[in-house]
């Protein structure tokens, strides 16, 4: 955010200050301070800033970073639930025919990494895991370490059933799929200077395996018998998701659940202005799922908005100004720019003025000479207006600003 005008703004949130069911503002500095209310239920993980694995306590909130410890960002996740019963324990699960050597260094920091090795020229050895699933979208992760000279033979994992197997070079971070199963996608993460994360979502039926191969390849292209060697596994991962989301484990045999996290009931009457300002945010979506992902403000409900948000098409970023009571229903959208990546977004709100602006560029204008009624905007919450539609993604700052900027103030705020 332009630091210039943060003077002018009455509400800022920026990854800083937190605490178990509160997510501190920077602005204001003197009561009213309206802080936002956060709620999870369950403990998570995040990326800290040494690039780590680290778990956080339930209720607070998680500010991650990228795995080189940039980027910091809130983290807000939906409900999900790791179906591996022992994501980091190999050894527990149902097959195991590789040779298996534990107490490795992994992504948290700590010596919980398996050696998965594949020392028998004539099989395939591998780990593996049958598990109940419903014919729907599915996301299998794991972080696979790197190897620092090129490789003679290749790993691989599995998600399906019969030959479903994605062949991996985990020096260079190439892949080549080998697969009856239709994969939606396969994505490969550089998680850091040490490891990989690879993902494979697909469509399951009522019941799939996961495996994770200690080799599977001598070619890199096709899979062999003869292939020999081993890779370093940590954090198995299946989620009934189309995306994968931070690493939940599952140490003692059972699914984990990481529950849906909210910020809500940052505003008031006094911090937010109706009449005229500015609703400005940068962030970042997780996958182009059509979802629609709010951030607002409203009268606590969805009947009187102003909103910035992520979705419902592909690399859609939206700005709507919606009134029930004014007539006013104000859309700009566009589906140029990624959302998969930080973009700065701003909507200006005044009589005749309305404009919403992109990293430093206009996006859309309207001269609507509607405009909400005094006090009518009093609560800044990550939905729609009274809890539906939440904002799942990575946030790196939001703030509201009592005045409407001018245009050359909102290229400013959001270049």
């Amino acid at each position: 955010m332009a630091d210039g005008l943060l003077n002018k703004a009455s509400i800022i949130l920026t990854p800083t200050g937190y605490k178990a069911g509160t997510l501190y503002n920077v602005a204001p500095v003197v009561e009213p301070y309206e802080d936002f209310d956060f709620a999870r239920s369950s403990t998570a993980t995040r990326i800290n800033s040494s690039g780590l694995v680290s778990n956080v306590a339930t209720g607070v909130p998680r500010i991650s970073y990228d795995s080189n410890g940039d980027n910091g960002h809130i983290l807000l996740e939906p409900t999900s639930t790791n179906l591996v019963p022992y994501s980091e324990d190999f050894s527990q699960w149902t097959n195991v025919s590789a040779t298996l050597t534990p107490n490795q260094s992994s992504p948290d920091g700590s010596d919980n990494a398996y050696i998965v090795e594949d020392d028998n020229p004539s099989a395939y050895e591998r780990v593996d895991e049958t598990i109940t699933t419903t014919a729907t979208p599915h996301t299998f992760s794991v972080f696979i370490k790197k190897k620092t000279s090129a490789v003679s033979s290749y790993g691989g994992i599995q998600m399906g059933v019969g030959f479903s197997y994605v062949i991996f070079d985990s020096y260079n971070g190439t892949y080549n799929q080998q697969s009856n199963t239709n994969y939606d996608s396969i994505e490969v993460e550089n998680f850091s200077s040490d490891w990989w994360r690879l993902k494979l979502t697909a469509t399951l039926t009522t019941s799939t395996r996961v495996a994770l191969w200690g080799a599977i390849s001598t070619n890199g292209t096709s899979i062999s018998t003869s292939a020999t060697g081993s890779e370093t596994y940590f954090g198995a991962q299946l989620e009934e998701l189309s995306y994968a989301t931070s690493y939940i484990p599952t140490l003692t045999g059972s699914q984990e659940v990481r529950a849906t996290e909210t910020a809500t009931g940052a505003g008031s009457a006094e911090l937010i202005n109706s009449t005229e300002g500015v609703l400005y945010a940068e962030i970042e979506s997780f996958v182009n799922d059509g979802t629609n992902r709010y951030i607002t403000l409203t009268n606590g409900t969805s009947n009187e908005r102003v909103a910035l948000l992520l979705g419902g098409n592909d690399n859609q970023l939206r700005a709507i100004i919606f009134s029930a009571t004014q007539s006013i229903n104000i859309s700009f959208d566009t589906h140029s720019i990624s959302s998969l990546q930080f973009n700065k977004l701003a909507v200006r709100y005044k009589s005749g003025e309305y404009a919403f602006y992109i990293n430093g560029s206009p996006i859309g204008t309207d001269t609507n000479t509607n405009i909400f009624t005094s006090n009518t905007l009093n609560d800044f919450s990550l939905n729609v207006g009274g809890g539906s539609l939440p904002f799942y993604g990575k946030c790196k700052a939001l703030a509201v600003f009592n005045e409407a900027l001018s245009d050359s103030e909102l290229t400013q705020l959001t270049t």
